[in-house]
């Protein structure tokens, strides 16, 4: 009995696994790198993951029920553990992991609540701001407006996507660079 608890598969971090492989998997499309100008960095691809996982809690935030509130708090989850391993990748040592990983949390968070209420008030403007200062790492790019129509027509197109399809680590999404 105490054997089976300690070796119990934790269904709601797995649905978390897959859903984060599939957001890291669509933001490392190469459109993204390609067509919508974003820096193929680290940083770069960081904010990428990152506006993808801000799409996924956006879909989950709507859904009503603790399975929806249970997911995202496992996709976030999985996204802290995988920046301490990509971290400790780098070669950070075990005293500055936790500060950096902390750091991109916060990141997560700040850069989540700026794309929330730019979505929410239906700017524009303001969503491709945020985009610039995030995405762009500030710099002015004729692309952000482009990737504020990518993040439209993604949230639409999640909206739209029951939550088995997310659990299952299946989310669809449009073609980046031409979600016009």
């Amino acid at each position: 009995m105490v054997f089976s608890r300690l070796f119990k598969r934790n269904t709601g971090r797995e649905a978390g696994e897959r859903l984060y492989s599939a957001l890291a998997t669509q933001a490392r499309h190469p459109d993204f790198y390609v067509h919508l100008g974003v820096a193929d960095s680290l940083d770069g691809r960081f904010d990428s993951v990152a506006l993808h996982v801000f799409l996924a809690l956006n879909r989950l935030k709507r859904e009503d029920g603790a399975q929806a509130a249970a997911l995202a708090q496992d996709l976030v989850d999985v996204f802290v553990d995988d920046m301490d391993r990509s971290v400790r990748e780098m070669g950070v040592g075990d005293m500055g992991v936790s500060r950096r990983v902390k750091q991109m949390a916060q990141a997560l968070y700040g850069r989540a609540a700026v794309y929330e209420e730019a979505v929410a008030q239906d700017d524009e403007t303001k969503l491709v701001a945020a985009l610039t200062r995030n995405l762009y790492a500030g710099i002015d790019k004729s692309e952000a407006a482009v990737a504020a129509k990518y993040v439209r027509a993604a949230i639409a197109e999640l909206a739209g996507q029951d939550l088995a399809t997310l659990t299952q680590g299946m989310p669809t999404f449009p073609a980046p660079g031409r979600a016009a």
